[in-house]
């Protein structure tokens, strides 16, 4: 399968909401999928801590109410659910299947972006990615990746800074 334009749906609505936010960043378009962190990092040529992996949660609120949850993790870390809902003040948080992924966000799981979400999430950025001066994330499909920076994603998706693992 050739990698897909930025007219791609949704590596264009990717891109759009970026725009909204001032960005237009730099966009790979990749030969093969890359739907894990370690792919993409050697898709790129960048170790995966510089890469960040949008992981999906279903969370209970502590009132019962069920709410999708966006960890923009490190690639080279794996998501401590029971910290993550400790310090979000959450009774539970669930890594969620691709059904619900595609659900909640519009992208299939391996094209998650920090942005442009059909449902509004609330956003927990890994406090890791701040060690890096450029990482890289899903635009919007499997095989586009674009670079952004940890400040810049804290920016962008209004998401809170905190240590997943």
């Amino acid at each position: 399968m050739p990698a897909p334009t930025d007219s791609h749906p949704a590596v264009a609505r990717v891109l759009a909401a970026l725009a909204v936010h001032g960005v237009d960043p730099e966009v790979r378009h990749l030969p093969d999928a890359v739907r894990t962190a370690a792919a993409a990092a050697e898709a790129v040529g960048v170790t995966p801590g510089e890469i960040a992996n949008s992981l999906v949660f279903r969370t209970t609120t502590r009132d019962g109410e069920a709410l999708p949850l966006l960890v923009l993790a490190s690639g080279s870390h794996r998501v401590d659910t029971a910290k993550v809902a400790a310090l979000a003040d959450l009774a539970s948080v669930d890594r969620a299947d691709a059904e619900y992924v595609r659900a909640t966000t519009g992208f299939a799981i391996g094209g998650v972006a920090p942005v442009g979400h059909t449902t509004p999430l609330r956003t927990i950025v890994d406090v890791d990615l701040g060690r890096y001066e450029t990482v890289w994330a899903a635009a919007g499909h499997s095989h586009s990746v674009f670079a952004t920076t940890y400040d810049e994603l804290l920016r962008i998706t209004g998401g809170q800074p905190m240590e997943v693992t």
